[in-house]
């Protein structure tokens, strides 16, 4: 059979999408391969969130085009958000594609892909609807972590995201369905869970008429072989005393909070459609941390959004500088085509977002920093990520650290360690972003 090889761009949402797509090619007789060079097909499996996202996906595009060229690929299959989002775009623009498949053609990735050696042209695109919540995954990650999608879709409509046309309404997953898949995770070695949707917070609202996060997460705390379970993509609105109580009680919840916060003026934030205000904003962060005092929360802004004024981007910068998150990223604003504000009055020039983005994060590195020495002396506990022979020391994560996108533990041990052990790490200095510690144990 053919040998696959994929490319899988964007978030960990995408991600579980693309293992998805490799388990039912795999069931289908397909080789599955970890390179592209000589791969008989190429999937690209493509983010369209903002321009970025586009035009990295693109460029991966463009060189599978030359791979395909020089003889050295044979078919290329474009697959995810900017194959749903552009269509028929991307046969227009790069012809040189086999095949181009919507989010809701992903349960027939295996039958599109054995058509391109048949046909010219593969076009499906059905509604997004038919995209599968559940089924097989051959993981990308290591074997001891993995990301467990409970829904998909979104239904906020806040005015800058694309992702309601993309990936149409929210839908969650029946609870059964989610603990089976994590029984499986379980039973294969995986101890770290990261629970990830559009809306991780909206889970069962649309199945059972309420916010069924908390009760979730009770059933998964009492999986055996889980021991984190982290939490990635939390509305505010939706972060219930419920919720809180659970992660305070539950000791395989991490006290860790994914939360996109976007703005904290409410002249921006009602522009752009989140609902809530500043001062709605800073009494749940009071009560996270009241409940929690060791919550780690990771935050989201966006600067440049039309009409921000400077005045209003000041209100942002205090906000961060006072509520001192512990992570934070933030990017400007990326008109979208079919997003309210794609021809908003008020547009700010790319130069104006750059720096105002710029003082944001010199300002929390600042923050950061400051954290990070206080941690000075303080031990926790690190799930190793792997070892480096030549400075005999390894790299891990504590609760604080979601992989992918936070900082690094980097120790040395007594103790001789694998990847996916836990160790109890004193920190003894900082790096940045990142600690350093020992282990005794």
């Amino acid at each position: 059979m053919p040998k696959i090889g994929l490319i899988s761009l964007g978030c960990p949402k995408n991600q579980v999408d693309a293992e998805m797509m490799l388990a039912a090619l795999e069931s289908d007789g397909f080789e599955i391969v970890d390179y592209v060079d000589g791969a008989d097909a190429v999937i690209v499996n493509t983010c369209g969130f903002i321009d970025d996202a586009k035009k990295e996906a693109i460029e991966n595009i463009l060189d599978m085009i030359e791979l395909k060229n020089e003889g050295i690929i044979k078919k290329i299959v474009v697959t995810g958000c900017l194959a749903q989002s552009q269509q028929f775009g991307i046969f227009k623009e790069l012809p040189e594609v086999d095949a181009v498949a919507g989010i809701g053609a992903n349960g027939r990735i295996a039958e599109i892909v054995r058509d391109t050696f048949l046909k010219s042209v593969v076009f499906d695109c059905p509604d997004q609807s038919e995209m599968p919540l559940e089924g097989q995954r051959l993981l990308t990650t290591p074997d001891y972590w993995a990301y467990l999608k409970i829904a998909d879709g979104c239904s906020n409509n806040c005015a800058y995201c694309a992702i309601p046309g993309i990936r149409g309404p929210f839908r969650s997953r029946p609870m059964e369905s989610v603990l089976e898949e994590a029984k499986q995770l379980a039973g294969s070695g995986v101890k770290e869970l990261i629970l990830i949707a559009q809306d991780t917070t909206g889970y069962g609202a649309d199945l059972y008429g309420g916010l069924k996060l908390p009760a979730l997460l009770n059933m998964l705390c009492e999986i055996d072989g889980i021991e984190w379970i982290r939490l990635l993509y939390c509305y505010p609105d939706k972060v219930t005393d419920e919720l809180i109580d659970v992660m305070a009680k539950q000791p395989k919840v991490l006290h860790y909070m994914d939360l996109p916060l976007q703005h904290a003026d409410d002249a921006i934030l009602n522009a752009m459609g989140r609902k809530g205000t500043q001062e709605d904003i800073r009494q749940l962060i009071e009560r996270l941390r009241e409940r929690i005092p060791d919550i780690v929360i990771r935050t989201t802004f966006m600067v440049g959004f039309p009409g921000e004024s400077e005045r209003e981007f000041e209100v942002l910068a205090e906000f961060v500088n006072e509520m001192e998150f512990d992570r934070l990223g933030c990017f400007g604003f990326s008109p979208q085509e079919g997003t309210p504000a794609f021809d908003m009055d008020g547009q700010l020039d790319d130069g104006t977002k750059l720096r105002r983005g710029e003082i944001i994060m010199e300002d929390q590195h600042a923050i950061v920093l400051e954290k990070n020495l206080a941690r000075i002396g303080k031990t926790y506990t690190a799930l190793v990520e792997a070892y480096d022979a030549y400075s005999d020391s390894y790299a891990g994560r504590s609760y604080m650290d979601a992989p992918e996108i936070d900082g690094l533990i980097y120790f040395t041990s007594k103790k001789e360690l694998e990847p996916g052990d836990f160790a109890e790490v004193e920190i003894v200095d900082v790096r940045e972003y990142d600690l350093l510690g020992k282990s005794e144990s």
